[in-house]
């Protein structure tokens, strides 16, 4: 009997080798595309490496240079050179430093709807505006997936918007993605993939659908997905790549766990306001605040409509003198384009300062907001010490309002300036900078800044130790494990790295852990959202974390924990406090647990909410130790 699906269930069910596709039980995908970048690449090839295998098994991989394409300190181009030489040697691509952010370099050069895109960055689901579905994850799955291994996920719930009405002048696809996570927050979408549905789909462009399955990872979604309709074939005719078009969409009467109806005509410029991607408000109600910067691109929006549309609005104008303005394209692609139309230099006289293609300031690595400075940008994060700067201030918003804020100096609404229209019916295509690799006879080249990992510890049968910190909720990975300037450059160096533990929340920490030999950190609800970066869960784990205890988790990073060995406990925190001595039977975590407050005196129980295959892992010591186990 036919059974109707939607948009998520089909692609699952094409790719399911392990498990029935029931939401809430445990499923081993397949994988055919992997990609990774500089930040988190360098580590999940070092494991990639460790597997032992003589080349990628998956149908694509691709190294991305993206993060730190300008090579700030000598160590990043080590890694530079680590990544390509190494991606050359087991048969990956490598996309040069200046050729694109990851996310959209893929879906506009190699993105094929109905395909599994597995990416050691979180937004990865950006691949979802082309039909296809991508996942975010540490780089010890991707290490796994690359090798051929699965992914393993629980079939989760999944969420439909359906969108009506056609957006009006002056608001955007970004303004659509604020508007969610308004609605919903940075939890609403936790354990499930949304997909987008409605007539309005079809008024959006595969760029637009991007720029919100990009966002749509900030309300903790596992993915999010557009259909492949005619929109997505011409967008892959002008690349070049008509042929991998595949249409795909949801069954009539597809049943879906949560509808969410949004009319595009009603909406209105938004701003998510310093903190949160969630701390949303109309840009009516914060016209005039003074801004000091703007930040125009990223993987969110840095598309070449994103670009030109900015183009037309300072055209023969110049943003107000006392701010400063960077403008960052998307891709190669679109950079070439602007060159070639002319918006290249109507930005330039507008007095915007054109940087390269790639993350840039998005993470930190340049253009870093000073003491209080308020930084108006069309990226996807905002929380303290993003930008590079805990003292610095971020607001998230189109590049609608971020063209009409720069001309004033303050945030303002773009629907005050004349209408811009921006039809894109031609790309250029070039994959220079996308090198092919070469195989076994490319020699891996290898700085010592790249360290090799320390061996994996299996799980004793009691976990004793101090708790050496309490934090609240919302404790993102950039809390954990800052990025920006202060630790980029040592990505491959985890003995180094791991000294900036919890850097803004407690300078001591990292210090602490070592000389006690490790212990626990408790943590609030949602804890670890935002990157996939594994680095959040491996530098605990080299200064000796054994557990976290939280309220609960952000998917990637309770995966992480689990890849690394650090075991994820879920409970009552109120209990806990810094400096108490815990005690923990861990000799059998299928059956509740009882944390033992020796300081207080008090016994707290506490869940290991796992699955079968988690506890083997966490029991061997981690992801690749258990990987390894299997192949002896």
């Amino acid at each position: 009997m036919h059974v109707a699906k939607t948009l998520t269930e089909k692609i699952l069910a094409e790719h399911i080798v392990e498990g029935a596709l029931d939401k809430g039980h445990e499923v081993g995908i397949r994988i055919d595309h992997c990609l990774t970048q500089d930040s988190t690449g360098t580590m999940a090839w070092l494991e990639f490496e460790s597997l032992g295998l003589d080349k990628v098994q998956a149908e694509l991989v691709v190294s991305y240079s993206d993060h730190t394409s300008l090579g700030f300190k000598g160590e990043s181009t080590d890694d530079h050179l680590f990544l390509q030489s190494i991606a050359s040697h087991y048969g990956a691509k490598f996309s040069k430093n200046g050729n694109g952010v990851c996310h959209q370099v893929h879906y506009e050069r190699f993105g094929i709807p109905a395909r599994t895109l597995l990416g050691s960055d979180s937004h990865t689901p950006t691949a979802g505006g082309l039909g296809m579905l991508g996942i975010g994850a540490g780089g010890a799955d991707v290490a796994v997936a690359m090798g051929g291994g699965l992914f393993y996920l629980t079939v989760p719930k999944v969420m439909r918007v359906v969108l009506t009405g056609n957006l009006p002048w002056g608001v955007t696809a970004k303004d659509l993605a604020l508007e969610i996570l308004r609605r919903i927050s940075v939890k609403g979408g936790v354990g499930h993939f949304i997909e987008f549905a409605g007539p309005g789909v079809k008024t959006l462009s595969v760029p637009e659908r991007a720029t919100i399955t990009n966002m749509c990872t900030e309300t903790g979604a596992t993915s999010s997905i557009f259909p492949s309709d005619a929109v997505t074939k011409k967008f892959l005719e002008m690349q070049g790549r008509g042929s991998d078009w595949r249409p795909l969409t949801a069954d009539a009467g597809a049943s879906y766990d949560q509808t969410l109806e949004i009319d595009l005509s009603s909406l209105v410029p938004l701003v998510a306001m310093p903190g949160s991607p969630d701390n949303v408000r109309p840009v009516a109600e914060i016209a005039g605040t003074k801004i000091d910067q703007v930040f125009i691109g990223s993987c969110t929006n840095g598309s070449y409509k994103d670009i030109k549309v900015v183009a037309e609005i300072l055209k023969g104008k110049h943003v107000a003198k006392e701010i400063d303005v960077v403008v960052s394209p998307g891709s190669r692609q679109v950079w070439e384009m602007l060159l070639k139309d002319g918006s290249f230099l109507a930005l330039t006289q507008a007095g915007v300062r054109m940087i390269e293609p790639g993350c840039n300031a998005c993470i930190g690595i340049g253009f870093v907001p000073g003491t209080n400075s308020l930084s108006l940008r069309t990226v996807n994060r905002n929380w303290k010490g993003r930008g590079g700067n805990e003292l610095g201030k971020l607001a998230l918003t189109s590049p609608e309002v971020a063209a009409a804020s720069a001309l004033k100096g303050a945030i303002a609404d773009p629907r005050e300036l004349s209408p811009v229209t921006v039809r894109v019916t031609k790309l250029i295509v070039d994959d220079a900078m996308i090198v092919e690799p070469e195989g076994p006879s490319a020699p891996i080249r290898r700085a010592p800044n790249i360290a090799k990992m320390a061996p994996p510890r299996p799980l004793p049968p009691v976990l004793k130790g101090e708790v050496l910190l309490k934090v609240g909720d919302g404790v993102s990975t950039d809390a954990i494990l800052p990025a920006g300037p202060l630790t980029q450059h040592l990505r491959s160096n985890l003995p180094e790295i791991a000294k900036f533990t919890f850097h803004y929340e407690d300078k001591t920490f990292a210090a602490r852990a070592m000389e006690r030999g490790g212990g626990f950190i408790v943590g609030g609800d949602n804890y670890g959202q935002g990157s996939s970066r594994e680095h959040a869960a491996l530098a605990p784990w080299q200064v000796g974390i054994k557990a976290v205890i939280a309220k609960s988790y952000a998917r990637i990073h309770k995966a992480n924990l689990v890849n690394v060995g650090i075991l994820p406990l879920v409970g009552d925190v109120a209990g806990f406090d810094k400096g108490d001595q815990l005690e923990i039977d861990v000799s059998d975590l299928t059956r509740p647990l009882v944390v033992r407050n020796v300081t207080k005196g008090t016994t707290i129980p506490v869940k290991a909410e796992l699955s079968a295959r988690d506890i083997r892992m966490i029991r061997v010591g981690g992801l690749l130790a258990m990987a390894l186990a299997g192949k002896k």
